[in-house]
């Protein structure tokens, strides 16, 4: 039994791990003290073991081990990855929430299923292909109504009646799912000419709906810009690369990948002249903008683009490379991690605290705001609601925005001067960095 369970290590460590036999010498002695306390603890353990389960969890120790986004993917795990990536999942174009209860209807989204159908805010969805939803958790609700696009689901409702109050049951919906695009840009016009820019995410329609926003302000007589990326979470390289083309001179570095081997350095720079190279701008960024928001917030300030408002953002900039493995498994894995133009590390660390001050990216201005009001000033675009047979509403903003607040006095005031004292300040440092590289050489 013993050698058996040995073998099976061996092999387990060759396959996810090529060079592991150069060094078998020098691991040697750990690899037995694994297979002991394996072997010990299915001989001796209090309850049964499963041999399986027991290098399964030794597995999944090992890449818990490295980061936060590693991660080893057992043969469930690994079809519902494949399924996300590649499927073509359709829905209705419902906003939900949860009401005494009931699975309630906020707002239909303009032009899809649900609004050319006529459902309606505060309609109640009872069943789902026939499936008794009420009392059901909103997100299992929910995933009854998507499917693949162009297949049917019959939905029945119930709507409040205006005149006694009551909720009488209506004919069933018949629909068929189509893919839903949500709004991923927001944008109007602020005092003085300045255009506001809320981009959502980097999703794959951003590009096109960042353009559209663009034309249309300009249209308006926009003079300057904010581009808002707070609680942006990211999204695909590409959406955030084309992005900071749009303000970028030609052939400047947006962002660069490095990992430990050679084939996993890459850089991203801009090409062809970009349609809004000198509008001034100021991009707003704080703890939930991650990711590709980091990679063009780190553009356009290494790149002297644009001012930087608000506070230093999450730190989430690391390449994952997804490995098949035997039986169905597979390997999510850290390969490289995202550089700004400058050299400067966009990933954070959490577990090692000692680099604290490594990672994100910092504000040129910081504007503190509490975690809770800042979201209230997003939570207003999920408030609005659209009713069919009905003009589309004014977006009402009520919320104190303190960050945006300060862009709007930079961009009157002019980015130029912002820009001149951080170069200063940025010639300070390196005045000091090189005094002290000379004391400590002497």
């Amino acid at each position: 039994m013993k050698v058996a369970s040995w073998l099976a290590v061996v092999f387990f460590v060759g396959t996810l791990f090529p060079y592991a036999y150069a060094a078998v010498d020098s691991s040697l002695k750990q690899l037995r003290t694994f297979v002991n306390v394996l072997e010990y603890v299915k001989e001796n353990y209090v309850e049964p073991t499963d041999s399986d389960t027991l290098i399964t969890g030794a597995i999944r120790g090992v890449v818990d081990e490295l980061d936060d986004f590693s991660q080893y993917l057992e043969p469930k795990d690994y079809k519902a990855l494949q399924n996300d990536t590649r499927g073509d999942f359709g829905g209705l174009g419902i906003r939900l929430a949860k009401v005494d209860g009931f699975v309630t209807v906020m707002s239909p989204m303009p032009n899809t299923p649900a609004f050319k159908a006529g459902v309606m805010p505060q309609d109640r969805i009872l069943f789902v292909d026939d499936k008794d939803v009420t009392g059901m958790e909103l997100d299992a609700a929910v995933e009854l109504m998507r499917g693949p696009v162009g297949s049917k689901v019959k939905i029945t409702i119930s709507r409040k009646d205006e005149k006694s109050g009551e909720y009488k049951k209506l004919p069933d919906f018949h629909f068929k799912r189509q893919k839903i695009v949500p709004e991923v840009v927001h944008y109007r016009m602020l005092e003085g000419k300045i255009g506001y820019i809320y981009l959502v995410d980097f999703s794959g329609h951003s590009t096109e709906e960042m353009q559209k926003a663009l034309k249309d302000l300009t249209k308006q007589g926009m003079k300057s810009l904010v581009l808002d990326l707070r609680f942006n979470p990211g999204g695909l390289l590409n959406g955030a690369a084309d992005i900071a083309k749009m303000f970028m001179g030609d052939n400047q570095m947006i962002v660069y990948t490095k990992g430990r081997k050679e084939e996993f350095y890459q850089e991203f720079k801009t090409s062809a002249k970009a349609p809004y190279p000198d509008l001034p701008m100021v991009v707003l960024i704080n703890q939930g903008s991650a990711s590709a928001s980091e990679i063009v917030s780190g553009a356009l300030q290494d790149n002297d683009r644009a001012v930087i408002v608000g506070q230093r953002s999450f730190g989430k900039a690391s390449v994952q490379q997804v490995l098949p493995l035997d039986g169905g498994a597979g390997l999510r894995l850290t390969i490289a991690k995202y550089y700004t133009p400058k050299g400067r590390l966009i990933h954070r660390d959490y577990r090692d605290k000692s680099k604290e001050n490594e990672g994100g990216i910092f504000p040129d201005v910081e504007v503190k705001m509490d975690p809770k009001e800042e979201v209230n000033i997003f939570m207003q675009y999920n408030n609005i609601v659209y009713t069919p047979g009905k003009e589309m509403p004014k977006m009402e903003f009520k919320e104190k925005d303190p960050v945006l607040d300060k862009a709007v006095e930079i961009l009157k005031n002019g980015v130029e001067k912002v820009l001149a004292q951080k170069a200063e300040k940025e010639k300070q440092l390196q005045t000091q960095k090189a005094a002290t590289q000379e004391e400590s050489v002497k």
